[in-house]
């Protein structure tokens, strides 16, 4: 195939115009904060706020209050943990209990082998 015909290699008048919704486009720059926040400022604050009043809308239709959210996740949280010590305490016995049994069993093993 003659170079001149390839289309994969011939340049496209549009390919170097930024995207839509490239900052670029509008030959602005993009901010550390605008980076951040994901947007303008306002625009976060305004979707921010519009979902916070979403939010405590539900909270006080199911009788909820940010104390008491926050002590039942307070109360879970200690659940679990306790739940898991309990769990690592018992698994703990059981290393004990097979340790007894496993370890002098191999020492014997590898004395025996020595002999060989």
């Amino acid at each position: 195939m003659i170079g001149d015909q390839d289309r994969r290699s011939r340049a496209t008048p549009y390919r170097d115009l930024p995207e839509v919704g490239d900052p670029r486009a509008y030959g602005e720059r993009r901010s550390g904060l605008r980076r951040f926040l994901g947007g303008s400022p306002m625009a976060v604050f305004v979707k921010l706020l519009f979902l916070s009043v979403l939010v405590g809308a539900a909270m006080a239709m199911l009788g909820l209050t940010p104390g008491q959210l926050f002590w039942r996740l307070y109360d879970t949280g200690r659940a679990m943990i306790e739940l898991g010590l309990d769990t690592f305490h018992d698994f703990g016995r059981w290393i004990l209990a097979g340790a007894i049994v496993v370890v002098p069993l191999w020492l014997i093993t590898r004395f025996l082998a020595m002999g060989k």
